[in-house]
């Protein structure tokens, strides 16, 4: 499995200009992504994320006001991406050796494609597991 498999059902992208406040930020919903990337100009170039833990840390903890913050003063730039060819177990390999949660998906150009979540791997990890485990009960308890 590829990651342009595991984004490929995807409608939407999040992303954020860099005009926004950390306040904008919170626009999008946190059930929808953990982070946020963050593109300049109409090609979509990704220049860094803003995470949960981008704004806990450096806007929440400093007691920053968020409506005054800008992401460009809060965002992550040292970003681990992947392409669409990758594979799901270097995915898994990526972000164990970088401790990051989230892997930003480039396409050509290198336009912003989207972002990979830890939880959008352990769904598939989940799925899998389940699916070996209905095939191995039909196996065992045919009449079931």
């Amino acid at each position: 499995m590829k990651v342009a498999d595991l984004i490929g059902s995807r409608k939407e992208v999040f992303s954020i200009p860099e005009t926004k406040s950390v306040l904008g930020r919170s626009e999008i919903p946190a059930r929808e992504t953990g982070a946020v990337g963050w593109c300049c100009g109409f090609d979509r170039k990704l220049i860094g994320v803003v995470s949960q833990s981008d704004i806990s840390d450096k806007v929440a903890a400093e007691n920053k006001c968020p409506a005054w913050s800008n992401v460009t003063e809060i965002m992550s730039r040292d970003l681990v991406t992947v392409t669409p060819e990758v594979s799901f177990d270097d995915c898994l390999r990526l972000m164990e050796q970088n401790g990051v949660y989230h892997l930003l998906i480039l396409g050509e150009g290198p336009k912003y494609l989207g972002m990979l979540s830890v939880s959008d791997l352990l769904k598939v990890m989940a799925s899998s597991e389940k699916a070996r485990a209905d095939m191995l009960e039909s196996y065992v308890f045919p009449n079931r």
